[in-house]
């Protein structure tokens, strides 16, 4: 293999707001969705009031960033820092401090590349619309986002609309679905899902035409399923597996349209969501620059039929709202051929060079990947070191295949593995970590918060100063 990475290849790491900052009602920011759920676990985990208090360390942190050698950061703004009810007053602080972090980064020679919105929507806004379930919710956005271009886009370029809306879409906790009945509540879903949509399209517009040289993009969960058995049923059910749970959003984010698919299921289950004269021509007129992905594992299905009580195109969940079966689509299955993380993900680097393949042959725009990690329960020594080999192994196996996937032809841009440092998991607190630098916290006691760089900090920093040539 030639290890062989284009010279200017952005080689980062990752983060998000409510999963980093901390801070979380300072200088007059909002609560989030992200604060309400995890509030409702703090008695189990640590929540979002501290998390990993970049807010406060954030110049420690970014040269830290610096010593590791990265090109670029992507984080992510939080709407409630700046606009604390969603579509309300801007708060002048909250652009303050992206404006002093955004600083910092250029004079440590760091590209900000900032993702709009990852998961924590302002909670003003689910009290006065329910969310992503009204219109004017994508119209909010559009001025949030608008406010952000104009505040950071004569230094920031490189922007992302939502993070991993096809996944988000998908969690109940994360849209604040509470309808106990499975239709009205995939009703609710597939209107807040065409909401983010139209969100999208009317965020990249502002971005081309108020951010000079702007690139943006979408950045998806990505999905790569293979099937069960060599039936046709079965092959047929992987390529659906992958087109409902992360293709139809590339697919309509590319052309504007739902693609045939998904409008077919939409309507066998009659939730067509509620589109209004004009949207067609926002939708089409939003032209992404790039595709970002993110990437943990791979899925292995197998043909589920429908039956009278179960009708095609209804769905049901497992222990998470993520892997959702769909009746007459697929079924999620263990694949016996892979081994898997602690938490369930299983490790497969080969299937990030399959859909590195696959998304580029399919809308030939470039490409970035800005998650992909290792997630577990790291051990800090007594003479406070942490031998993550095993992130070690996972990493390299993973920027191996982002290697053969460039030989192979792929436009890939770079590579930003989550994450920076230990932050808040939203189901794990601070049990489950990914991070190159160690946060010294547990979930229900801040201890000094010190910051402690991993076996992997340093070789991540040899891989970058080499550009991918000592893997």
């Amino acid at each position: 293999m030639n290890k062989q990475f284009p010279e200017n290849f952005l080689w980062g790491a990752s983060s998000s707001a409510f999963q980093i900052e901390g801070g979380w009602e300072e200088d007059g920011k909002g609560k989030t969705v992200a604060d309400f759920n995890s509030f409702k676990r703090s008695h189990l985990q640590a929540d979002s009031k501290v998390a990993s208090d970049f807010y406060h360390r954030y110049k420690e942190d970014i040269a830290l960033m610096k010593e590791m050698g990265l090109k670029i950061y992507r984080f992510s703004i939080s709407w409630a820092r700046i606009i604390p009810k969603g579509d309300g007053d801007i708060n002048q602080k909250g652009i303050d401090f992206y404006n002093n972090v955004i600083d910092c980064m250029l004079e440590h020679g760091i590209i900000p590349f900032i993702t709009l919105y990852h998961f924590d929507l302002p909670y003003a806004l689910v009290e006065k619309y329910n969310g992503w379930e009204s219109r004017e919710c994508a119209f909010a956005f559009e001025r949030y986002a608008k406010v952000c271009f104009e505040a950071f886009g004569d230094r920031v370029k490189y922007w992302q609309v939502h993070n991993e809306q096809n996944l988000m879409i998908r969690v109940d906790e994360r849209m604040n679905i509470s309808e106990e009945d499975p239709l009205k509540a995939d009703r609710m879903r597939a209107q807040m899902d065409y909401h983010m949509f139209l969100a999208h399209a009317l965020a990249v517009k502002a971005c081309h035409a108020i951010v000079t040289d702007g690139k943006i993009g979408p950045a998806v969960s990505s999905t790569c399923t293979y099937a069960h058995s060599n039936k046709p049923e079965d092959v047929w059910a992987a390529k659906m597996n992958d087109w409902f749970k992360t293709n139809y959003c590339l697919d309509i984010h590319f052309t504007g349209e739902y693609p045939g698919y998904y409008m077919r299921y939409l309507k066998e289950r009659n939730i067509v969501p509620v589109m209004e004269e004009g949207d067609k021509e926002i939708l089409k007129g939003a032209k992404m620059d790039y595709i970002a992905l993110n990437y943990y594992r791979t899925l292995c299905a197998r043909y589920l039929p429908a039956d009278e009580e179960h009708p095609v195109g209804s769905r049901i969940c497992r222990t998470n709202e993520v892997d959702f079966d769909q009746y007459g689509y697929f079924r999620d299955e263990k694949n016996p051929n892979l081994t898997a993380s602690e938490y369930g993900a299983q490790i497969d680097p080969m299937g990030l060079r399959i859909v590195l393949n696959e998304y580029y042959q399919r809308y030939r725009l470039p490409l970035i990947v800005t998650e992909n990690g290792l997630g577990t329960a790291d051990v800090l020594t007594e003479d406070k070191k942490v031998h993550d080999d095993y992130r070690i192994e996972y990493l390299r196996g993973h920027i191996e295949a982002c290697a053969l996937a460039i030989e192979d032809g792929v436009e890939l841009m770079g590579y930003s593995p989550w994450s920076v440092m230990d932050l808040l998991s939203s189901h794990q607190g601070f049990k489950k970590r990914y991070g190159f630098i160690y946060v010294n916290r547990d979930d229900h006691d801040l201890k000094g918060l010190e910051r402690i760089k991993k076996d992997s900090y340093y070789w991540y920093k040899n891989v970058i100063k080499t550009n991918g040539e000592v893997l």
